[in-house]
Order: structure tokens, then C-alpha cells, then sequence
């Protein structure tokens, strides 16, 4: 019995110490990063210079570019009015000062064939440094339904 409560005890001490984010390291580059998410005309400027982009939209759709992805959100009617981070939901983590992975809220308002709709967005997207600047290499949107998960006030 001894033995096998010392066997739980080490997978939990050893599941917990896997399941922490390193939010800390490379202090400069996350820098960086909460800068350019919070400055709106960041991704579209730098999208120009980067030719590697994937994005999956909130129905699935993928895109391999971002022409490819203006035509979609043309074709659907689609306008984005504003995308605006959620503060404090940022989760930054870094990799090698090269690339970086943040998780994020945002609060949407979009024009959907000339219907405004206010929605909440969980989005993924991954940065990569490329020539001393930063490219977002992919990046995905989930809608987040409020009333199975309703969001902190």
C-alpha cells in the first residue's frame, strides 16, 4: 500500500511539473510580441513581407495566404469592424527567441452581409522571427459560446 501511494504521489508531482507555462523567459521578445498584438494595423503590415500563413476560421475554412484570406472573408461578406484584445487573457510563450506561440481573447465586432454581430474569439496563432521582424505563420479562431462558457467579468 506504502509503495503505491508513493507511485501516485510521483505522477502527480511529476504531471504538475509538465503542465506549467513558461511565461518568463526571453523577457525582450515577449515584449515584442504584447506590443505588435495590441497594435491593430501590426498583422496586416507584416502579413505582406511573410509568405508562409495558414489560418483555419471559425467554420473550418482554410486559407494559405492572406489574399486567399480576404477573398474568403469577401465572398462570405465578411468585414471585420474591430478585433480587440481581451487584456489579460494573453498567453505568450516563446521558443528559442524565434518563434512564438500566444493564446488570447478577443472581442470581435464584424459586418456579416450587413449585419453587425459582437462576438468573443479564443484564437491560437504562431509567430515566427524572420530578418529581425515578426510573422504570424498561422493562426486559428474559435468562437466562444458565453452561455455553455460564460466569460469572467
Amino acid at each position: 500500500m506504502k509503495k503505491i501511494l508513493i507511485i501516485c504521489a510521483l505522477i502527480t508531482g511529476s504531471v504538475s511539473a509538465f503542465a506549467q507555462l513558461d511565461t518568463l523567459s526571453y523577457p525582450k521578445e515577449r515584449k515584442e510580441v504584447i506590443a505588435f498584438m495590441h497594435d491593430p494595423e501590426f498583422k496586416v503590415q507584416t502579413q505582406h513581407n511573410c509568405n508562409d500563413f495558414v489560418s483555419v476560421g471559425p467554420k473550418g475554412d482554410i486559407n494559405y495566404s492572406l489574399p486567399q484570406w480576404k477573398s474568403t472573408q469577401e465572398k462570405e461578406k465578411l468585414v471585420f469592424k474591430s478585433v480587440k484584445v481581451v487584456s489579460g487573457t494573453e498567453i505568450i510563450r516563446i521558443y528559442t527567441a524565434t518563434t512564438a506561440v500566444v493564446n488570447w481573447l478577443a472581442d470581435v465586432q464584424i459586418s456579416v452581409q450587413g449585419h453587425d454581430i459582437s462576438l468573443k474569439v479564443r484564437r491560437l496563432e504562431v509567430f515566427i522571427k524572420k530578418n529581425g521582424s515578426w510573422c504570424m505563420v498561422a493562426g486559428q479562431g474559435t468562437q466562444v459560446d458565453e452561455k455553455l462558457f460564460p466569460l469572467p467579468k
